[in-house]
């Protein structure tokens, strides 16, 4: 093995690491391939001898691009056409992506959204502590802070999140029923179906990116968004089939049309009723989907 193989192979055995940090900072698996990326492209501009670490130095270029990364994003989310969501992955193109309940729980789409809400030194903090298990030596090297900072991030960002932990405690059996019910009403145009699984205070929102149509603002409120979701399938092109498959890592309703996904629905649940829903139909963030074998 030459030397240019040695050094791609001990950066393939981050890869999967790399890409996972990054697609939870980023809520983007496109963006976080681009990270990925780029890192390589700087790993095999390094000289070795100066890696002490190559898994430190790696995390280190791969948190540092993502915190650049979302600052220009949020720019950019100034001027996006409506709500922004985050990017549905099949786990299943990503088998390790999730090793344990602390792992998968950072993968749901409840988690992602959440995460919205923390500013990127913030986002790469909490994941690095809470998610990858790093120690705050690592961390404070990684976003150049002190250690003593380090903690007081992690704390405020406990605090922007706490209300939020209420989010994660629904089986994965309920969450399965509702999701079969709400399709089930959904198609056959059941109103009182859906006003049956809504919460009242129910939250929808959807992402079409300016691409394809979807509300420009969320809705709230059962009546509305039940009005909202049946009105929203006269627009559908013909011909699209709708099933439910695991997205993040919990049940949700996908459409394809001609074998391409058409828009992915992801309902999150609290007790016995639907909270939020979450409509991607921009079709630059359905990509990394691929239509799984029937």
């Amino acid at each position: 093995m030459n030397v240019h193989d040695n050094i791609e192979q001990t950066f393939n055995q981050y890869r999967l690491l790399l890409f996972s940090i990054a697609y939870r900072m980023l809520g983007s698996a496109t963006d976080a391939e681009d990270m990925v990326q780029e890192a390589f492209v700087r790993w095999m501009q390094t000289s070795q001898e100066t890696v002490q670490s190559p898994k430190a130095y790696l995390s280190t270029v791969v948190v540092r691009l993502c915190i650049d990364q979302e600052r220009s994003a949020r720019v950019q989310r100034e001027v996006y056409v409506g709500p922004w969501l985050p990017e549905p992955l099949h786990l299943e193109q990503y088998p390790d992506l999730g090793q344990g309940a602390l792992l998968d729980e950072s993968l749901s789409y409840a988690f992602l959204i959440m995460l919205q809400k923390l500013g990127p030194l913030e986002r790469a903090v909490l994941l690095l502590r809470d998610v990858f298990d790093y120690e705050y030596a690592e961390i404070a090297a990684m976003v150049d802070k002190s250690e003593a900072n380090c903690r007081q991030v992690l704390r405020r960002a406990h605090q922007h999140l706490e209300q939020d932990r209420a989010r994660f405690a629904v089986s994965q059996e309920q969450q399965e029923r509702l999701t079969s019910q709400f399709l089930s009403a959904s198609l056959n145009g059941d109103m009182q179906g859906l006003l049956n699984l809504l919460a009242e205070d129910v939250v929808f929102t959807g992402d079409g990116g300016g691409k394809v149509r979807a509300g420009l603002k969320p809705v709230s409120g059962a009546d509305k968004v039940a009005r909202g979701m049946l009105g929203g399938l006269r627009f559908m092109p013909a011909g699209v089939q709708a099933r439910i498959e695991e997205i993040n890592g919990q049940p949700a309703i996908v459409g394809y049309h001609d074998n391409r996904p058409y828009g992915v629905i992801l309902l999150e649940v609290l007790g016995t009723r639907i909270q939020r829903v979450y409509t991607i139909l921009n079709p630059d963030k359905l990509r990394a989907l691929t239509p799984q074998p029937r």
